[in-house]
């Protein structure tokens, strides 16, 4: 695992996501120092560390890039994905393209990132404008976004071997908790989560029937994915039928493959 950062090393201010260092050593040099990572071009870890409200912005004896960490971000994203990918695949070679599609878009999930990224204290070298404040979820989105950079810059630094190894160390430690979770969560979430990252569009319900006395009554949901029925479920409620269904859903993406969402 690489070496965690000491919380000296930030100054005070730098602490918190929104306050850059402004110290005699760049951020892009403290984080890399922190890291045990040997960086050739500076300039790249300072693009990756730069939020898009930080951009051009001066910050005293430090300053970051003029242009965001957004193409980093973009082409970070590429490659955990496929790093995961890799890693699912040759841990799992029974699995079928419907469950590792599944379980890649947990590790890469942006909750995951940022917990990731808080873990390294990627938040304490950041540039991140002074006046930007962000919710629970906008900063879980700035931190994943911070650390799919950092892994694009890494690579184009010193290379796909040494980016995946970075990842790796981390990813391989957490799979088995990650995956577990996930195994045990929400159906409709995980059903969701799936055509979402998939082709961007969420699967719908709808009640096609409800049957017995008020306090014994059943629901009938279906789930539909592009108009096709996937599956159906029953419940004492909607809720729980709409669950089952997703349930049964995802069951049958397990078994038929990824093939029934692109009919």
């Amino acid at each position: 695992m690489a070496r965690r950062p000491s919380r000296s090393q930030p100054n005070a201010d730098a602490s918190r996501l929104g306050a850059p260092d402004s110290t005699q050593t760049s951020n892009p040099a403290r984080l890399l120092a922190a890291l045990d990572l040997t960086g050739r071009d500076l300039d790249i870890y300072r693009a990756a560390l730069t939020h898009r409200s930080a951009a051009g912005v001066s910050f005293g004896n430090d300053h970051p890039s003029n242009e965001s960490n957004e193409r980093l971000e973009f082409l970070g994203d590429a490659l955990l994905g496929a790093f995961a990918a890799e890693e699912l695949y040759r841990r799992y070679p029974e699995e079928p393209e419907g469950v590792l599609t599944r379980r890649r878009s947990a590790l890469v999930r942006t909750e995951q990132l940022a917990s990731w990224a808080q873990e390294i204290q990627l938040d304490s070298f950041m540039y991140l404008a002074p006046g930007e404040r962000a919710s629970v979820s906008g900063r879980d989105r700035i931190l994943a976004g911070a650390y799919e950079a950092l892994i694009g810059a890494i690579f184009l630094d010193r290379g796909v071997t040494v980016a995946r190894s970075f990842f790796n160390r981390q990813l391989r430690r957490d799979m088995g908790r990650v995956l577990a979770s996930v195994d045990s969560a929400n159906p409709k979430g995980r059903l969701q989560e799936l055509t979402q990252n998939l082709y961007q569009r969420a699967p719908s319900y709808r009640t096609i029937q409800a049957e017995g006395p008020a306090h014994e009554r059943q629901f009938t949901v279906e789930v539909r994915f592009e108009g096709e029925v996937l599956a159906t479920g029953t419940g004492s409620s909607k809720r729980s039928a709409e669950e089952a269904a997703a349930s049964a859903a995802l069951a049958r993406i397990e078994d038929q493959g990824l093939d029934i969402l692109r009919s």
